[in-house]
C-alpha cells in the first residue's frame, strides 16, 4: 500500500487524474481526514474539498500512475 500527498487545484486536474486512475487495476482511494473517496469517481473527486492536500492510497503499484502522481505531488 502506497500513500501520497497531492493538491488538485481545477476541474481539469481531476479528470485527468480520474483518468489515470482508472486505468489501473486495483482500488484507489482520495481521502482527508475521515472523508474517503474512490478516487475512479469523478462525481466523488469533484465533490472534495479541493482547497486542501489530499492523500491518494493505492492498494497496488502502477509506475505509469506513481509518475502521474508526481505532477500533482505536495512537497
Amino acid at each position: 500500500m502506497v500513500e501520497r500527498q497531492i493538491k488538485l487545484t481545477a476541474t481539469e486536474d481531476v479528470k485527468e487524474f480520474v483518468n489515470a486512475a482508472s486505468k489501473c487495476d486495483f482500488d484507489i482511494d482520495i481521502f482527508y481526514n475521515r472523508v474517503v473517496i474512490d478516487a475512479k469517481s469523478i462525481l466523488g473527486v469533484l465533490s472534495m474539498d479541493l482547497t486542501r492536500v489530499l492523500t491518494v492510497r493505492c492498494n497496488g503499484q502502477d509506475e505509469g500512475f506513481d509518475k502521474f502522481l508526481n505532477k500533482y505531488a505536495v512537497a
